[in-house]
């Protein structure tokens, strides 16, 4: 088996340098402008402000933010489309939106020097990452108002980078130009990325012999054993990064290549804190809770106390003075509660990646027949050959042991599922079906 790439040397920018001390002054400094320019600017911030009995005076330190209100989705969506923005339109340059799926889009806004930031964290986490200036960098991830797509692209131009554009869907394409263009990096959802090795290999393309070194992935939570499965295969560095379109996009941290020990949040740009989900308490460094990000430099659209319902717990830094937030075991809305026991999608995958029979595509269907909770894990087989009821014992075997959640496994034929060419969903529920 063929080593992973050379690591390139280390380079850190100022702010990355700074010490500790440094770090927290800038961000007090900077949380003060921001509180404030939130309460000035935005009406829903001044009255939730005012109903918390808080004001952007009372501020005077970091541990003061926990008396200030948290922002939820909710809060974006009764406020859509532009209620959320602290500057006037004319001086929005550019707008994004989620897909509203479930319910009405969260839409942002981000003015000249919000782009000119996120491009900045956007460079500086690719430049973690391994990217280099020079590097054509292959970008797999949805363009439009999605902010996946130009997230990446405008950090890897800023970085000096080549962008190859392509943007998701047209595997066989994508498979085409990677060995056309030879991209060093491609920046894709770790899901789609197996899709284009799966259809490389059908090509009869050995994906470890292409000119890939950088997989830059996001957007959805994976595991270690899934950045396992993609390291072997293809024969490049899997990097974590992360961004939600409420906070800024892809870039709010990145993981060291070096480390891949968990993802550096830029705490010169996004203060993160980490609270008890039922509670709201802010917890200490090392315990595991929910994410909560306050932006300190946004000015189209500042966001206060925002709750991502990503779990995670935050670590010291190792390299950087910036905390690192532990790899997101899942989001707190997504966790399936069967039958009493609480349950992530990541779970199934890392079980099920322990099963050589079985590939890496899966979803969960939660069914209710008889008034209980059913889980049937849809996977598929790696060959047609595979002895799939010895696969599915082992998984079922293997759930139940480790999480003590009984599971069905339906073992589908190569391909018998649907590729995502976005975020994956790992989840349909159909217990409404039943009721």
């Amino acid at each position: 088996m063929s080593s992973l790439p050379e690591v390139p040397a280390r380079t850190l920018d100022d702010a990355e340098r700074a010490s500790v001390e440094e770090l927290r002054t800038l961000q007090t400094e900077r949380m003060a402008w921001s509180l404030g320019h939130a309460y000035a600017n935005v009406p829903h911030y001044k009255s939730a402000f005012d109903e918390a009995g808080v004001h952007p005076r009372d501020f005077k330190e970091l541990a003061d933010l926990k008396h200030f209100p948290f922002t939820a989705k909710k809060d974006l969506r009764d406020n859509y489309p532009f209620g959320m923005f602290a500057v006037p339109r004319d001086q929005v340059a550019r707008i994004h939106a989620s897909s509203g799926t479930t319910g009405k889009a969260t839409v942002v806004g981000y003015t000249k020097s919000d782009l000119d930031n996120w491009a900045a964290v956007g460079a500086r986490s690719l430049r973690a990452a391994g990217v280099r200036p020079g590097d054509r960098v292959h970008v797999a991830y949805g363009y439009g108002l999605f902010t996946g797509g130009l997230g990446v692209h405008y950090g890897a131009e800023a970085l000096g980078c080549t962008v190859i554009p392509i943007s998701g869907g047209q595997t066989a394409r994508q498979v085409q130009l990677i060995r056309d263009f030879e991209p060093d990096v491609i920046c894709v959802t770790p899901s789609y990325l197996l899709a284009i090795v799966d259809e490389m290999e059908k090509q009869g393309i050995d994906p470890a012999a292409t000119s890939l070194r950088i997989a830059v992935l996001g957007a959805e939570p994976w595991t270690d054993a899934m950045r396992t499965e993609i390291e072997q295969r293809l024969k490049v560095h899997a990097v974590d990064i992360y961004g939600l379109s409420e906070v800024m996009g892809p870039g709010v941290g990145n993981e060291d290549v070096a480390e891949k020990d968990g993802t550096y949040i830029w705490e010169d740009h996004f203060y993160p804190e980490i609270v008890d989900p039922a509670t709201g308490e802010v917890l200490p460094d090392g315990a595991k809770g929910e994410l909560v990000f306050t932006s300190l430099t946004k000015q189209a659209m500042p966001v206060v106390r925002y709750r991502t319902r990503d779990l995670t717990r935050l670590l010291p830094g190792l390299s950087r003075p910036m905390r690192r937030m532990e790899r997101i075991t899942g989001r707190s809305d997504d966790m399936m509660i069967v039958r009493g026991v609480n349950l992530f999608p990541s779970q199934i995958e890392e079980e099920l990646l322990t099963v050589a029979g079985l590939a890496p595509h899966f979803v969960c269907v939660l069914t209710r027949p008889a008034r209980l909770d059913e889980l049937c894990v849809r996977v598929e087989a790696r060959e047609a050959d595979v002895d799939r009821g010895a696969a599915a014992q082992r998984l079922a075997s293997g759930v139940k042991e480790r999480f003590g959640v009984t599971v069905t496994v339906d073992v589908l034929d190569p391909g018998g599922l649907e590729r995502s060419q976005g975020k994956a969903q790992r989840i349909l529920d159909m217990r409404g079906e039943h009721n």
